[in-house]
């Protein structure tokens, strides 16, 4: 069982800049893939970004390529997720997870936070 908790969300003006971390249980932290995901009122669950256990390899969703940045401190147990140049389409709960099998479904996570909101205002 791993448990998730995310943290840093708030209300951020469009242009600002926020840091997302998820402070993840368990100690081999450092073998599990990692995503963050987001979901709007009425939409779907997206995906964001996905870091390797090791931090070396990363992807990220063609909206936030540029402006968002993934990265993990496995001696803290903890992915964070940088994001700046925030837009009001940025509005969502972001949601960090756990994966054995990789990819952009959010289906292949099996282990999920609670989730922050981020609000991006115009």
């Amino acid at each position: 069982q791993v448990q998730l908790v995310e943290s840093g969300g708030g209300l951020v003006q469009a242009g600002g800049s926020l840091r997302l971390s998820c402070a993840a249980s368990g100690r081999t932290f450092s073998s599990y893939m990692m995503g963050w995901f987001r979901q709007a009122p009425g939409k779907e669950r997206e995906f964001v970004a996905r870091i390797s256990g090791s931090g070396g390899s990363t992807y990220y969703a063609d909206s936030v390529k540029g402006r968002f940045t993934i990265s993990r401190d496995n001696a803290k147990n903890t992915v964070y997720l940088q994001m700046n140049s925030l837009k009001p389409e940025d509005t969502a709960v972001y949601y960090c997870a756990v994966t054995r099998f990789g990819g952009t479904i959010w289906r292949n996570y099996e282990y999920w936070g609670q989730g922050t909101q981020v609000t991006v205002s115009s």
